[in-house]
């Protein structure tokens, strides 16, 4: 699955940093305008563009907003981004809450797109998980397929994921399994950390199986068990030096939790300039 573009409530972010009103902006005079570009500073892959924009829409209706570059494209170093045009006070206003915007959600995407290309021609398809930022869940996870991987499930509502303390609570595997089915026909996912658990969940037959911090022997081994039965999903201390060799063991998906836990924001800097 992959989440929509969707904006989460823009007024937010900005009520969050404008408070009761932004007194350094008040300075400035009211009807002054100002032209202003964004720069990035390092490698990327752009994304945020629609939120970027909502930040400053919101602030000044008629700002004008020229994009370089397109959503998901790879951008080289001191590349610009866009230009933009409008009043002075919206543009110094919506500068920060803009750029975090920006600065994170392409940090997802470039991140995602690292661990996309790390497992190309495998088969095997990457997935976050819900370890996103407070907040920035749907945009973290649009960023997520911006880069070139994929969606897990998007909350506890929209997927069954049966683990260690869900299968205690229920009894046993099977007993989670099939409580879960009688519940749902949404997609049942049940982790196992062995493999006689192994063994168990197949004869259970959920809709996927996630085999978490199995060795690569395991893994070996749970793939030809399975023969193609049942999604196979591996988890667990998995990072880039590893994960093309996990992929090569024939598992269907790899789940990421560093895709949008581990993000460090990528460096871009907006220069404004006062124009009347």
């Amino acid at each position: 699955m992959t989440v929509p573009l969707k904006i989460v409530d823009i007024s937010s972010f900005l009520n969050e940093d404008i408070g009761s009103g932004d007194i350094t902006a008040a300075i400035i005079p009211e009807a002054a305008h100002a032209q202003a570009e964004v720069i990035t500073r390092e490698d990327m892959v752009l994304c945020g563009q629609a939120w970027f924009d909502a930040v400053f829409k919101h602030l000044d209706a008629n700002v004008n907003i020229y994009w370089s570059v397109n959503e998901g494209e790879v951008v080289k170093k001191n590349t610009t981004l866009c230009q933009l045009g409008g009043l002075a006070r919206g543009l110094l206003t919506g500068e920060r809450t803009a750029l975090n915007l920006l600065q994170f959600l392409s940090a997802t995407a470039t991140l995602s797109r690292e661990y996309a290309d790390a497992v190309a021609g495998t088969g095997c398809k990457v997935l976050d998980t819900r370890k996103t930022i407070p907040g920035l869940r749907n945009a973290q996870k649009y960023a997520v397929a911006c880069g070139g991987c994929y969606n897990h499930r998007i909350g506890l509502y929209d997927g069954v994921l049966i683990k260690e303390n869900h299968i205690m609570a229920a009894g046993s595997i099977t007993k989670a399994i099939q409580a879960a089915r009688e519940l749902t026909k949404l997609t049942v996912e049940v982790e196992v950390e062995s493999m006689p658990e192994l063994v168990e969940a197949l004869a259970a037959k959920p809709d996927r199986i996630m085999l978490d911090n199995f060795s690569l022997e395991d893994l070996h081994e749970a793939v030809k068990l399975n023969a193609g039965a049942i999604d196979l999903e591996a988890s667990g201390n998995i990072d880039l030096d590893n994960i093309r060799t996990i992929a090569e063991t024939g598992v269907d998906f790899i789940s990421i939790g560093a895709l949008t836990k581990n993000v460090k924001a990528v460096d871009l800097s907006m220069r404004i300039k006062l124009v009347s």
